[in-house]
C-alpha cells in the first residue's frame, strides 16, 4: 500500500505512460523487483495488457512511449525502452529508440529484461522445431567437446535429452559423455 501511494503521488494519479487516470496499478519492473516504488511504475489497464502481452501490441495507443521515455524515473524509462525494443519495426518506435538517454546502470536494468523475455520460451531445434525432456535428437554438424577430448560427429544420435533453464542448450550423453550441447546444432529426430 506504501509504493501505490508513492507511485500515486509521483505520477499525480495518472499512468505513468499514457497519462489515464482510470484504472491504475501497480507494476514491479522484472526481471527483479523489491516492489518499491523505484522498482514499480504506475500503469492503467490498457498500458499493462500491453506491457505484459495479454493483449496484441496496439500501436496507437503505445505512442505515448514518444513523451514517457523522459520520464525522470528510472522505472519508466526502463519500461519505455522496453516497450519501443518491442515495436522496433516501427519507424516511429526506431527514431525514438535513437533519440533515447539513459544512464549506464538505467540502460542495463532495461537490457536484463529485453534479454529475460528473450530466453523465455521454448527451447527450438535448428528447424525451429519445439524440443521437450526425452527427444530424441540428431547433431547437424561435427562439434568439439571441451574438456573431453573427442569430436561429437554429425548425425550422432543423442537419446532422452533433458531441457535446461537456458532455452539454447540441452543435456544430453554422447560417447558415454553427459554434456551440454547447443540447441541451434541439432536436429529433432
Amino acid at each position: 500500500m506504501v509504493t501505490e501511494q508513492a507511485l500515486k503521488q509521483r505520477s499525480n494519479s495518472s499512468c505513468e505512460f499514457c497519462t489515464s487516470t482510470d484504472n491504475l496499478t501497480v507494476h514491479p519492473v522484472p526481471p527483479t523487483s523489491d516492489l518499491s516504488a523505484q522498482q514499480s511504475i504506475y500503469l492503467c489497464d490498457t498500458c499493462l495488457a500491453q506491457v505484459e502481452g495479454t493483449v496484441a501490441l496496439d500501436v496507437n495507443h503505445l505512442r505515448c512511449l514518444s513523451d514517457a521515455m523522459w520520464n525522470q524515473e528510472p522505472a519508466v524509462q526502463v519500461m519505455a525502452y522496453r516497450m519501443l525494443h518491442k515495436l522496433s519495426a516501427e519507424s516511429w518506435a526506431q527514431d525514438a529508440l535513437a533519440m533515447i538517454y539513459l544512464e549506464d546502470d538505467v540502460k542495463t536494468w532495461a537490457e536484463q529484461g529485453i534479454a529475460a523475455a528473450e530466453r523465455e520460451g521454448p527451447t527450438r531445434d535448428s528447424n525451429g522445431a519445439e524440443l521437450q525432456d526425452g527427444d530424441n535428437v540428431t547433431l547437424i554438424k561435427d562439434l568439439k567437446v571441451k574438456g573431453a577430448n573427442f569430436t561429437a560427429k554429425q548425425g550422432t544420435m543423442v537419446r532422452g535429452i533433458s531441457l535446461t533453464d537456458n532455452p539454447e542448450h540441452i543435456e544430453g550423453k554422447v560417447n558415454g559423455t553427459r554434456i551440454v550441447l547447443v540447441a541451434a546444432y541439432l536436429k529433432k529426430a
